[in-house]
């Protein structure tokens, strides 16, 4: 099938039952990629599933969700057991090879408040799944990724990293840690894999949305300026349209960012590594 440059490739994506997550997974999927759906939480198992079955069917890869909670210090290394006994065991083989070529780190959560109010548990709740779940699993991941640089793996980053926005010390401060993560990665797994992040501003969903009035009345002045979130009538939704003439502009699709990610994981992306790449429509430009 035309385009279906990762097939055969297995891809993790953490955090993938919902949101950018949910539309990485899709947008490997469609290249041809096995892809494991990471969640952290019972309530996901329901999504996950459904997200699993709709890529089955629609791409013909196989797909299956892991629950693993990347924010502990075993989950991990559970995550990538659990994929390597899925993939090993079907079907049974005594000369079967497990790899893991695409890995892509989108768990995340964002806690703001402003320094007076901040807290500890908050801050180590941040840096555990943010910061120390992205490494642990990368360490995890290690002995399986490919030996000839053709492995991907990919960080989910922030312009948050960069602009200093109101209430995101510790936010901002565990992206910008993953950023410096990404380009030490990239020197020491140079003979296994290309390690690059991308740096999604708004994007479309709950995470967003969850900010306050004030947060978003501060930002406003990045989205009026970027060139690609103007929301244009007759190509984006009537209520997306109305929202912009608020917030100054619109927010990434969840797909527009996928692309993005995805296109750092094809063969073409070989000559890219410990990059920060931009996913956010010009909201930021280096």
């Amino acid at each position: 099938m035309a385009g279906r440059v990762l097939a055969g490739k297995l891809g993790i994506v953490t955090g993938a039952s919902r949101g950018i997550g949910s539309a990485i997974a899709e947008n490997l999927a469609s290249k041809g990629c096995n892809v494991v759906i990471n969640y952290t939480s019972k309530s996901s198992t329901s999504l996950a599933k459904d997200l699993s079955k709709k890529l089955q069917a629609k791409y013909g890869v196989q797909a299956f969700g892991v629950q693993a909670d990347l924010g502990t210090p075993t989950g991990p290394s559970a995550l990538i057991a659990a994929t390597k006994d899925h993939f090993l065991s079907s079907p049974p083989s005594p000369d079967a090879k497990f790899q893991i070529d695409i890995l892509i780190n989108n768990a995340g959560v964002a806690r703001n408040d402003k320094l007076p109010d901040i807290k500890i548990e908050d801050f180590d709740a941040t840096y555990h799944v943010n910061v120390l779940g992205p490494l642990l699993l990368i360490q995890a991941a290690i002995p399986y990724l490919p030996t000839d640089r053709s492995g991907r793996i990919v960080n989910l980053s922030s312009i948050s990293s960069d602009c200093g926005f109101l209430g995101q010390s510790i936010y901002g401060g565990s992206k910008a840690a993953i950023e410096a993560m990404t380009r030490v990665w990239a020197r020491e797994l140079s003979e296994r894999a290309t390690v690059n992040a991308i740096n999604p501003g708004p994007v479309e969903g709950p995470m967003y949305a969850a900010n306050s009035d004030e947060f978003k009345a501060g930002i406003k002045g990045w989205i009026e300026h970027a060139p690609l979130m103007r929301a244009r009538a007759g190509i984006d939704a009537e209520d997306v349209v109305v929202e912009a003439k608020t917030s100054g502009g619109r927010p990434a699709y969840a797909r527009e960012v996928a692309g993005i990610a995805g296109m750092l994981c094809t063969p073409d992306a070989a000559w890219c590594t410990g990059q920060v790449v931009c996913a956010n429509g010009g909201l930021l430009m280096h």
